[in-house]
């Protein structure tokens, strides 16, 4: 059974989940590492993801691997606009808009051209600093693509 047809995680569970994926620092360095061992594994198991790093507004990794797409890449901006605009996973913001059976238009007013609230994208925190920026990966079904973001920051967050 692959994640995707797992039972969804609950709002409190994502939120811990957050909470416990605190890095210490996120210089240009540090998002090419994170972004070249999200590579690593995905090459590693074959996934057709685009990996991206974000911080303050500025994009420092990207990669698309064989198999993914322009779409893909699309996927990946929109869910970190939904990062980016709240400070939570974009799986998160899909679990909350599930629950409460609304779309972001409709309860935010956020165009779906340029916000998806689809997992896959997870806030970047920094000890004493909060949220700066954001990871993603596009590509696979959505609470695929969060795991696979999750088990990466697990590797390096302290």
């Amino acid at each position: 059974m692959s994640v995707d047809q797992a039972p969804w995680p609950t709002l409190d569970e994502l939120l811990r989940e957050e909470a416990a994926l605190e890095l210490a620092t996120l210089s240009e360095s540090d998002a090419y590492e994170l972004g070249m061992r999200a590579v690593a594994a995905a090459r590693e198991q074959a996934l057709p993801i685009a990996v991206g790093v974000w911080r303050a507004g500025r994009q420092l990794f990207h990669c698309g691997l064989p198999g993914s797409t322009l779409d893909n890449d699309g996927w990946l901006r929109r869910k970190g606009r939904v990062v980016t605009r709240f400070e939570h996973s974009s799986l998160y913001m899909a679990r909350l808009c599930r629950d409460k059976q609304v779309t972001l238009t409709e309860r935010y007013g956020l165009p779906a051209s340029r916000y998806a609230a689809a997992g896959g994208a997870l806030p970047l925190h920094v000890r004493g600093t909060g949220v700066v920026g954001w990871i993603g990966v596009s590509g696979l079904p959505q609470l695929d693509d969060h795991r696979f973001v999750v088990d990466i920051l697990r590797g390096v967050a302290r």
